[in-house]
Formats: structure tokens, sequence, C-alpha cells
């Protein structure tokens, strides 16, 4: 499994938890020799006062565990 895989996977496994808050999460790129995922928060996340804590706390925090290449997660 490659790494774009990789990041797909752990994405799928935190997406229910977006849901069930009427938000999701997508995969836009990833990018410095894919080292950084670059991710877009759609649905409720999107303009939520606690985006970035999502961000950080959930979808970085889950991404960095599963996929240990990844060095850090950004929205776009």
């Amino acid at each position: 499994m490659d790494i774009k895989q990789q990041v797909q996977a752990a994405l799928d496994k935190i997406r229910p938890m977006l849901q069930a808050d009427g938000g999701d999460v997508e995969l836009v790129e990833l990018a410095e020799e894919e080292t950084v995922a670059r991710v877009r928060l759609q649905g409720a996340c999107q303009g939520c006062p606690g985006a970035a804590m999502t961000l950080k706390m959930g979808v970085e925090r889950v991404l960095k565990a599963e996929v240990p290449q990844i060095d850090r997660v950004e929205a776009v």
C-alpha cells in the first residue's frame, strides 16, 4: 500500500466521527515529498469555530499515528 492509500485509509477511520457532526474531510494532496498531508474539511466542519482543533487534535493526530511518514497536516 502506498502512502496515499495509507492516508486515505486513516481518513476513512475518522470520517464517521466527522460525519456524525455533519462534516467530512478529503485529502487534497501530499506535499513536500509526501510528508505533508493537505486536507479540506467539508460540510459543518468547514466553517466551524472548532475546525482548527478538529484538524490538529483529530485528523493530524490520527494520520501521524497511522502513517508515520506524515510530519504535519495542513488545511486548504
